[in-house]
């Protein structure tokens, strides 16, 4: 999952990037409106935590210009200002959370975990991939009772492909959303093949991995009923 958190605040943006860097996110830092526009409008990103009050931009502003344009990444907005109105403002230009300041990274993260849920039409934090089941919180991989013994980059991999189900996700999109920015170098690089060969020969250890299914010149499909 790729993040961006806008916060002038250095030592919050800094703990919050230390802490759903060690759940698993993948992390971009903007300080500024202005960086913060430029990273939304390049990049595609799945959540944008978001200070209302930054130094040289109105963090509403960006939420309207963001949802004009059409990014569908998850906007929270974190900030101090607590009034309904404020509430509103930012609900009513397309946020999907409001998280008043001073707030738990515990609850920030569960908050996360909800609009998943919500976005993709999940029930828990589990996904049924045919005979395997995927724990979103504690990030493994099942067959029956036994764990499958995933690197963090396929188990992204794997979990990015449910979400989509039944959609083809090209390379450029797996490479953005698990590695972050992408380099124009890296776009004919086979790292992509390399994961997804070693993801199918792991689950096939354990029963039918055919499901992630190869789309030839374009990227994959996770196949679900």
């Amino acid at each position: 999952m790729n993040v961006l958190i806008v916060e002038d605040e250095r030592q919050l943006s800094h703990e919050i990037e230390i802490f759903l860097t060690k759940q698993g996110y993948h992390c971009d830092v903007a300080f500024t409106g202005k960086s913060a526009s430029e990273k939304v409008f390049v990049n595609s990103y799945d959540f944008v935590l978001m200070d209302i009050g930054l130094p040289d931009y109105n963090g509403f502003q960006l939420l309207k210009e963001a949802k004009e344009a059409g990014r569908d990444a998850a906007f929270i907005v974190l900030t101090a200002r607590g009034s309904i109105d404020d509430k509103i403002t930012g609900l009513d230009l397309g946020a999907d959370d409001y998280l008043a300041k001073p707030f738990s990274l515990l609850e920030l993260q569960a908050r996360m975990q909800a609009i998943l849920r919500r976005k993709h039409g999940l029930k828990n934090n589990t996904i049924q991939i045919h005979d395997f089941i995927m724990d979103i919180q504690n990030r493994t991989v099942s067959f029956e009772k036994n764990v499958i013994n995933l690197t963090k980059k396929e188990f992204d991999i794997l979990h990015y492909m449910a979400l989509h189900k039944n959609r083809v996700i090209t390379r450029i999109q797996l490479t953005e959303h698990i590695w972050g920015d992408v380099l124009e170098e890296d776009y004919e690089s086979n790292y992509i093949d390399v994961h997804i060969k070693n993801l199918r020969k792991k689950l096939a250890a354990f029963a039918n991995s055919d499901f992630i299914e190869t789309v030839r010149g374009i990227g994959y499909r996770l196949n679900m009923p």
